[in-house]
């Protein structure tokens, strides 16, 4: 029985280790390439598979991405993190590192808004997904509370980040700017979110004393 058990645990072993191949030769190829153009079979070719057998790993495209965004929810939380520990930093800070982190990631910012946009999803990576940024959104809160010392409404916390994730949207293939002036230009943007958001929740505060 033993024996029996180890050799199953070597096959789940060996399975865990090809999906992360996939994943790898995935990802790679998102950054190498425009992201809507990379399919299962070029993820295939690139991992060194036929294009028959990556299904037995993954249904769809749609779920290597789901996999692969969970690799940077967790390298995500890690980085707020180290972020926060041992200093005190403010929320415009946090909104930089929301900026930069998609700046430097953009694979991951069109694995998002692929889900976030896109029409034609494959249901069972969407359901997925949405678990993803349900757990997204409350670890963000909880960095937020850590940051303010006090707990936000989960309202405030969507409005934060899906202003700067607008932010990023707008203008991560804006014209005539080189990539360092639109970096510079979305963190304007980014902390005149964070300024007028400020602002505004001092005058609610005002108005309901």
């Amino acid at each position: 029985m033993p024996e029996k058990a180890s050799f199953k645990n070597l096959r789940e072993g060996e399975r865990e280790t090809r999906k992360e191949i996939i994943l790898n030769a995935a990802v790679k190829l998102f950054n190498e390439h425009v992201f809507h153009e990379v399919g299962m079979r070029d993820i295939a070719a690139e991992a060194g598979i036929s294009p028959a057998t990556i299904y037995r790993y993954f249904p769809s495209r749609d779920d290597i991405l789901v996999e692969a965004l969970l690799q940077d929810i967790n390298r995500i939380e890690k980085r707020l993190d180290t972020l926060l520990a041992g200093k005190r930093i403010g929320m415009e800070d946090l909104a930089i590192e929301v900026v930069d982190y998609f700046l430097a990631n953009e694979p991951t910012f069109h694995m998002m808004t692929h889900f976030l946009t896109s029409g034609i999803v494959d249901p069972e990576a969407l359901k997925k997904f949405k678990l993803i940024q349900e757990y997204f959104l409350n670890m963000f809160n909880m960095k937020l509370k850590q940051i303010q010392g006090k707990t936000h409404d989960v309202f405030y916390t969507h409005a934060f980040f899906a202003s700067v994730t607008g932010v990023v949207l707008t203008f991560l293939h804006y014209p005539g700017l080189n990539k360092q002036k639109k970096k510079e230009y979305m963190h304007r943007l980014a902390l005149a979110i964070i300024k007028e958001g400020v602002e505004l929740s001092v005058l609610d505060r005002k108005a309901a004393s």
